[in-house]
């Protein structure tokens, strides 16, 4: 019997979830949460086998949790959900030694599917979210700085931008300064150069 935990923020979501896998044969939901704290402590009391982990929980974000669950439970696998196109939290994800990484776009099929490949010991980690999460570091620029960023590559001066952007002259200059200190660099030429290399404008 595959004996799941469920953590999700969202009732209705967290509950859907609950109603489709307990429809599975061989599988019994055994604890639903919706706080990230609450995951290790329901897990000691109900011993799932895995657990299935929005990564955007309320109180303590899915890898947190992740982690400490497998601290109180080493034996409970982990599959998280997490939205596309998130390197950064795939890389955690990875670093937190889960089991299972699923898209929130991913269909019941694939769900079901997941949830017993990893009880029954595999890895399933989705080949184009681990391609991103290992590709390069995390994005740390707001859609604010590549917006900026991305006039600039096009020759626009601050007061362009600032124009374009509904921002002041010395907003944009501001906002400069802080991309540079983001990305390690010294002028708007390694600035853009960095962003490119990179892929983030």
């Amino acid at each position: 019997m595959i004996r799941v935990l469920i953590a999700g923020s969202l009732r209705l979501p967290r509950e859907a979830l609950a109603t489709i896998l307990a429809g599975e044969s061989g599988m019994e939901v055994v604890a639903q949460v919706s706080l990230g704290t609450d995951v290790a402590p329901s897990a000691l009391r109900t011993r799932p086998n895995l657990a299935l982990l929005d990564a955007n929980l309320a109180g303590l974000d899915g890898i947190s949790a992740a982690t400490q669950l497998k601290a109180a439970l080493p034996d409970c696998r982990v599959v998280m959900v997490m939205a596309p196109r998130r390197p950064d939290l795939l890389r955690s994800a990875l670093d937190a030694r889960v089991e299972g990484l699923l898209s929130t776009g991913a269909s019941i099929a694939a769900l079901t599917d997941t949830v017993r490949r990893v009880a029954h010991g595999e890895s399933v980690l989705e080949p184009q979210a681990v391609a991103e999460a290992m590709r390069g570091p995390a994005n740390p620029l707001s859609a604010r700085d590549i917006d900026i960023l991305r006039l600039i590559s096009q020759g626009r001066t601050p007061g362009e931008i600032g124009a374009a952007l509904h921002l002041s002259p010395g907003t944009v200059r501001n906002n400069l300064a802080a991309i540079n200190r983001k990305l390690g660099t010294r002028n708007r030429i390694e600035t853009l150069r960095a962003a490119a290399h990179h892929g983030w404008i």
